[in-house]
């Protein structure tokens, strides 16, 4: 049977990078102190051996040029004389002995009293020779540092005198251990200030780095940093972080194309402002209160905006999200098309019913010809329409979308009719709902201009004041024209443009209804228009309502096959 292998045992979790960068940069400090310490202690050494030459070296020579020491020389007893001078001179220098000598290196001078007229233990030769030169010897005090100078007798025309003695002064090596010592001592208690300043340094730092890492070791931030560029990338939605500046501090593919900023130009470390957005959206990026589910139009997007500042004491930054609602705008447009059409369609079936009952009510009171006449009136003039917009527009989105609206503004008291002059055929190079947007929104815009109350300004369109004509009528125009151009245009009856609204009309949230929503169907029909390098325009029209145009560029090859009128 074979016997299962053991688990190995957890591997323990890795220090946190805070931890690691602790632990190398105590290892650091530490080393640093060390081997300042040890350099000063070097450095001090050797220049505790220069100190006592240079010290020794001016003690020989001054005590050589001493007429004094020369008169002694030559008297009957010359250790009588020198002894107590040569003490003197030791303890005012701080050298460790001073000795006078014979040529030929007896002393006359020692520390000790009993070494007097002893032979000097070292070299004199240099010496003799009329050189002081310095040494390190085991001497009657131990291993010293020490220099050796002749001394001569007064010379005369210049030249020098015979060596009568020589002298040597020297420090100990012990003497100046000791000094290195004290020296020592105040470098490693330097030292150890230091590294425990460094220490201390070290661990707020790192403290604070753990805290902004939230003690992840480097392969979980290098993790991190990978799931975070992947998380980023692959998302639709669009992310955007925004310093306590303004500036872009990152943005990911999703937020580049829904703000029209998809080409090769760096967004990271550019202002909001620069960036070319509208003036609407760059208010709501750049605000300091947070926004929910505010709905913006960008170069060809209807984007929808949720913001939340990043506070920590201060405000540090925002983050925005940004969510694609152009095809559902489309959608929830056809979408109120579809059951404005239905609501249309189950009132007319419900009048139908009516009018049914009241032909069968006519024919059994044998009033045969006033129920056929009554019955075909209606039927002819819906027919009518049919026929009249199924003849000129061959474009089946269009065609379905007018019939819808022809029904819906009935069921509102409007009468909605075709140009006589409207003439199209597909429209290939046009999305059907670029379609239903741009001429939806105008048709709407127009209805509701003509029911809307009387007070107040309309947003439809005619000088602004005057009342709205007694039978309440939009008028649409479809056609191709000879410049390769498709031209919507919708004309009503109601109060016209109010004064002075200008390209204001096509703002986002710009209305003349409070309260009652909207103010975005004519910003919806301008970024459209503005995708396909169209352009739209509105204009009172004489007495009473007002019109709006659109021209949308037709591919060549589809208006090349258009009827034009």
């Amino acid at each position: 049977m074979r016997v299962p292998r053991p688990r190995s045992p957890l591997r323990s979790r890795p220090r946190s990078l805070a931890g690691q960068l602790f632990a190398v940069q105590v290892v650091l400090v530490a080393v640093v102190v060390a081997g300042c310490a040890v350099f000063a202690y070097v450095s001090g050494k050797s220049q505790a051996r220069e100190a006592a030459t240079h010290r020794a070296q001016a003690t020989t020579q001054a005590v050589a040029d001493s007429p004094s020491v020369r008169a002694a020389i030559g008297s009957d007893d010359p250790s009588a004389r020198l002894q107590p001078y040569a003490e003197q001179v030791r303890r005012d220098t701080g050298v460790s002995f001073v000795t006078i000598m014979d040529p030929h290196g007896k002393r006359w001078t020692h520390p000790d009293p009993d070494r007097i007229g002893e032979q000097f233990v070292g070299h004199i030769g240099p010496a003799l020779r009329g050189h002081t030169f310095d040494e390190t010897y085991t001497g009657t005090l131990g291993p010293s540092v020490r220099v050796v100078t002749p001394v001569r007798e007064a010379g005369h025309g210049g030249r020098e005198g015979r060596i009568i003695g020589l002298v040597s002064a020297g420090i100990t090596i012990d003497t100046i251990s000791r000094q290195v010592g004290e020296q020592l001592t105040a470098v490693l208690a330097v030292a150890g200030g230091a590294l425990a300043l460094g220490a201390v340094g070290t661990y707020l730092t790192n403290a604070r780095l753990r805290r902004h890492t939230h003690g992840m070791n480097a392969v979980e931030l290098s993790r991190l940093h990978d799931y975070h560029q992947a998380t980023l990338h692959a998302v639709r939605e669009g992310l955007l972080l925004l310093d306590g500046e303004g500036r872009v501090a990152l943005v990911n593919d999703g937020a580049r194309l829904l703000l029209g900023r998809d080409g090769p130009q760096e967004l990271v470390g550019r202002t909001v402002a620069d960036l070319g957005l509208p003036p609407e959206l760059t208010e709501a990026l750049l605000a300091g209160e947070p926004r929910r589910d505010e709905v913006h139009l960008t170069g060809e997007r209807v984007v929808v905006v949720n913001t939340a500042p990043v506070d920590g004491g201060e405000r540090r930054g925002t983050v925005v999200t940004l969510r694609d609602h152009t095809e559902l705008r489309a959608l929830a447009g056809e979408l109120d098309s579809v059951r404005g059409f239905a609501e249309a369609l189950r009132s007319q079936a419900h009048e139908a019913a009516n009018r049914l009952h009241t032909v069968v009510s006519l024919i059994e009171l044998g009033r045969v010809a006033e129920a056929v006449r009554f019955a075909t009136e209606e039927l002819e003039l819906a027919q009518a329409l049919t026929d009249r917009v199924v003849s000129a527009v061959r474009e089946p989105v269009l065609a379905a979308l007018l019939l819808g609206k022809a029904a819906q503004a009935k069921e509102r008291g409007v009468e909605l009719t075709l140009d006589p002059d409207s003439g199209a055929e597909d429209v290939p190079g046009i999305p059907g709902r670029d379609l239903v947007t741009v001429l939806g929104n105008l048709i709407d815009n127009a209805v509701e201009a003509v029911t809307g109350p009387p007070s107040g300004p309309q947003t439809g369109t005619g000088p602004a004041g005057e009342e709205p004509a007694d039978s309440p009528r939009v008028t649409v125009t479809i056609r191709c024209t000879r410049s390769g151009d498709l031209l919507l245009r919708v004309a009503d009856t109601g109060p016209g443009l109010p004064p002075g609204a200008g390209e204001r009309l096509f703002e986002r949230n710009w209305s003349t209804r409070p309260g009652r929503g909207g103010g975005i169907g004519l910003a919806l029909v301008r970024q459209t228009a503005h995708r396909h390098g169209g352009e739209i325009s509105a204009r009172d029209l004489p007495g009473a309502g007002a019109e709006f145009e659109v021209r949308l560029p037709l591919p060549q090859q589809a208006g090349s096959q258009e009827v034009l009128r």
